[in-house]
């Protein structure tokens, strides 16, 4: 098969949020495999050193920084360091947040995630990520498709998403803003999920009969970053298997 060729410019940067499991170290994976270099931040440091060490191999160049990204001072540390072991950071990708599951009071959990969003962009931007540069949030199906069980998981999903809206309609000319939407994922977040009977009712709904893969949403991320999606702009895409089309 011939190498995968999204328009990546070798050498540019890529800051990913909760890049320490799942969707984000899977983004970072294929990333480095496409000749980015990488900023990669999450507040867990064992599963961050984990990615890490998954990526140096390839990756042109690596960054750490453990944070809490609803944390003012440590994402402005965190850029004001990524700059000066990258350079100029072109891409971002905002993937951290508590998982569904999370006992969070609503009005905090909103805080906390699209809180955090609004942050990091900012920062990044502040930061001048330069010409072509790129920002997409995970969002979810929840909230924006679909109800689900927690309240203030489909109210942030949503809330992201009405964030990318407002920034592709007035920052487009600084930077591209788009939304990525997984549906039911297999990371280590719903672990047994299939299995279980619930996980097998709802299988049976998804006309591919599958959840998705931490590399399902990576490769849509990378695609919507990517100069290959230069004329993509505030659009909300969901990859999950066409579940929420059978809703």
């Amino acid at each position: 098969m011939s190498a995968i060729d999204l328009g990546f410019t070798t050498g540019d940067a890529v800051l990913i949020t909760g890049a320490g499991s799942g969707i984000g170290r899977a983004t970072a994976v294929r990333a480095a495999e496409l000749g980015l270099a990488l900023s990669l931040w999450d507040l867990n440091p064992e599963g961050l050193e984990e990615t890490a060490t998954q990526v140096r191999a390839v990756a042109r160049a690596v960054h750490t920084w453990v944070a809490d990204v609803s944390d003012d001072a440590a994402v402005s540390a965190g850029f004001a360091d990524a700059a000066a072991t990258l350079g100029p950071v072109r891409y971002l990708h905002n993937n951290a947040g508590p998982a569904s599951a999370s006992t969070l009071p609503f009005d905090r959990a909103l805080e906390i995630c699209v809180g955090s969003v609004r942050r990091v962009t900012d920062a990044w931007a502040a930061a001048g990520p330069g010409t072509g540069a790129a920002m997409v949030a995970t969002t979810s199906v929840a909230g924006n498709l679909v109800g689900t069980d927690s309240a203030w998981y489909s109210a942030a999903k949503a809330a992201i998403m009405g964030y990318v809206r407002h920034l592709a309609a007035h920052r487009a000319h600084e930077f591209r803003s788009n939304g990525v939407a997984p549906g039911m994922t297999d990371t280590p977040r719903l672990a047994g999920f299939a299995s279980s009977e619930t996980g097998q009712r709802v299988l049976t709904r998804i006309p591919l009969k599958r959840m998705a893969t931490p590399d399902d949403i990576a490769w849509a991320t990378l695609f919507l970053l990517s100069p290959l999606a230069g004329y993509v702009n505030g659009v909300f895409l969901p990859v999950d298997g066409g579940w929420t089309v059978t809703q």
